[in-house]
């Protein structure tokens, strides 16, 4: 069967959640996918910041197929040596001493969320969030998210959450009060359109957080395993969080978070305060090992961060050439936005469109600019081949 075969059948029988591409994807391999009729694909998406490593990395399917030959699933009554040895890994290179896992980036903010509440004092449950966030589609998840189109039709949010304009210190500062428990941000907001946070906006936050007895919470959800070019955004702060959360690249496509935080802060969630039926499962924590021993392999990161300046230097470059639709790019590591003019933004699910149509796979992020997040194993050649696409389809409009 064709691509317009398999997309006619999932139109009828899926619910129309998502605004999808008419194709049907069959196939991957590095950065390459091909379809049901067999046209191959750049992408430069890699299942939104998932596939750190790459479609059909032969070392994760190695573990995938290892494991799912011995255990498949107990439950977390039991330990299991893959979920132990990833935990001892995120322990072993982080600030954590202790790590819960679940299996979305949503779920482990939830966490998070949780933690925070129970582990503070009688009455202080709110936390602040930046307008401009993402954090999940839960409710809570949704409640603590900075974007009023993502509530839309699930109101009343739940209660315990409030907004500051982002970059601003003194507008967090007047919302905290004696109910406030924790700060929550992404250290690049990345659905809003790629905007990190500034070092000295951060270590603000930090401030404000132990000057008021509050939890830090970074939501590396996007950011953390390696995208910003080290293996946790945080280092390149300065700030060390009370708790972060991690998903996405965990499992290079199979679904798996995690939540890490300190010993004096895990000890509030005791046995049946809070759980998982499949967190951590034995074969996505399988995965996550081969993942995150991929990543501290000596001389990985440098190179993501090397691909990083290349590709910022390129699409400044475009935005040079084509200053009618772009106006520079911004982002860390391999999380990239070019941003557009104001004519730009008018077109830019059209510029998505037009980039599929070329074999380049990319998204348009936050109404504001072309949002790239390729596997961290991307070549400079196929970051070359993107940016040609890309300046043909510029001329072209």
């Amino acid at each position: 069967m064709n691509n317009k075969e398999w997309v006619e059948r999932g139109t009828k029988v899926l619910i129309g959640n998502y605004k999808r591409f008419p194709i049907a994807l069959e196939r991957g391999q590095g950065c390459r996918l091909w379809d049901k009729d067999g046209k191959e694909y750049l992408d430069f998406l890699s299942g939104i910041a998932v596939c750190a490593l790459g479609h059909s990395h032969p070392a994760v399917t190695a573990a995938i197929r290892g494991e799912a030959e011995k255990l498949l699933h107990v439950s977390n009554l039991f330990y299991t040596q893959p979920q132990v040895e990833l935990a001892e890994l995120l322990v072993s290179h982080s600030f954590a001493d202790r790590v819960f896992f679940a299996n979305s980036g949503a779920e482990a903010n939830e966490a998070a969320i949780k933690l925070a509440r129970i582990f503070s004092e009688p009455g202080r449950f709110e936390v602040i969030s930046l307008l401009g966030s993402f954090h999940g589609r839960t409710l809570a998840a949704v409640a603590a998210t900075g974007q009023p189109k993502f509530h839309q039709g699930f109101e009343p949010m739940p209660q315990g959450f409030v907004h500051a304009e982002t970059g601003d210190l003194a507008a967090i500062e007047k919302l905290i009060g004696p109910q406030t428990c924790a700060i929550l941000c992404e250290p690049v907001q990345g659905e809003s359109g790629v905007r990190p946070l500034e070092k000295a906006y951060v270590q603000g936050l930090r401030e404000l957080c132990d000057k008021n007895g509050l939890l830090l919470i970074f939501d590396e959800v996007q950011t953390g395993l390696g995208r910003c070019g080290t293996l946790f955004a945080y280092e390149q702060l300065g700030v060390r969080p009370d708790i972060m959360t991690l998903a996405k690249a965990l499992g290079n496509g199979l679904p798996v978070s995690a939540m890490l935080t300190t010993d004096r802060i895990a000890s509030a969630f005791t046995p049946g305060t809070h759980a998982s039926t499949f967190g951590g499962n034995p074969v996505a924590a399988a995965a996550g090992v081969v993942v995150l021993k991929t990543l501290l392999t000596p001389g990985f990161l440098e190179d993501v961060q090397e691909k990083s300046a290349y590709f910022l230097a390129r699409l400044d470059e475009l935005a040079k050439k084509f200053p009618r639709w772009a106006t520079g790019s911004r982002g860390r590591g391999l999380l990239i936005g070019l941003v557009l003019s104001e004519e730009g933004i008018s077109r830019g699910a059209d510029m998505v469109d037009r980039m599929l149509e070329r074999g380049c796979i990319i998204n348009f992020a936050g109404n504001k600019v072309l949002r790239f997040v390729p596997p961290l194993i991307v070549s400079k050649e196929e970051i070359d081949r993107l940016v040609q696409e890309l300046d043909g389809m510029l001329a072209g409009l």
